[in-house]
């Protein structure tokens, strides 16, 4: 199942803005797989966080195997260690263990965040140990299909925008002149902006000032700083 979108969205981002009008001319339909269950998807998510997407998948298909179906009950059957030993961090696992006896035990209500608004939906899946606003509006678009998702924290849409407008930066102000335009079919809009970042389209280049080179020296303490 990929994001729905068709003609009426298309024809309204044309009409809003020439230059992604040609982008998505050049680029044809996108077509993006969407997870329809809003449980795995938190689980998904937050599996998926730092870690490559080879590692993601075979984490998530250990937990397939070992569960049979991803689900509150089946996941809150099963303790902490034992989710930790099929690949994730324990504090993924804790994350995890804590969102399902949560939904179990009826103090988070998965029906209710669905009927949402998007405003609240996102301040409902952030409350959650290990979801935080950007992974929540990444839910809010490939989970529940919501056709206005702008995050403002993804790093790829602000390079997108500095490709195909381009800008040195992008701000919050700046940020914002965009949602306006792109209201509401913003989701379809973040599609194409991802697809520019990712380089779909080679003549286009990132405006955004280089930075200046670190010595070996710096790059060393850097590293030790992240570890």
């Amino acid at each position: 199942m990929y994001f729905p979108y068709g003609d009426k969205e298309i024809t309204y981002l044309r009409d809003k803005d020439k230059l992604l009008g040609e982008v998505i001319d050049k680029i044809g339909y996108i077509e993006r797989e969407t997870d329809p269950d809003l449980f795995s998807s938190v689980v998904h998510h937050i599996v998926g966080q730092q870690i490559s997407s080879k590692a993601q998948a075979t984490i998530w298909q250990r937990l397939r195997d070992t569960l049979g179906e991803i689900n509150a009950q089946t996941i809150s059957s099963k303790e902490v260690p034992e989710l930790q030993a099929l690949g994730m961090s324990f504090r993924k696992a804790e994350y995890i263990k804590e969102f399902a006896d949560k939904v179990q035990g009826g103090e988070f209500d998965l029906q209710k965040v669905e009927q949402m608004s998007d405003a609240d939906a996102i301040e409902a899946l952030s409350s959650l140990r290990g979801i935080g606003v950007w992974t929540a509006e990444m839910i809010l678009l490939f989970c529940l299909k919501r056709p206005d998702v702008f995050s403002f924290d993804d790093l790829a849409i602000q390079r997108g925008l500095r490709m195909l407008y381009h800008h040195r930066k992008v701000d919050r102000n700046l940020f914002e002149k965009y949602r306006r335009r792109f209201h509401p079919y913003c989701s379809v809009a973040s599609l194409y902006l991802w697809a520019v970042a990712s380089g779909e389209l080679p003549d286009m280049k990132d405006y955004a000032p280089k930075k200046p080179k670190k010595s070996k020296k710096d790059s060393k303490k850097r590293s030790a700083q992240d570890l």
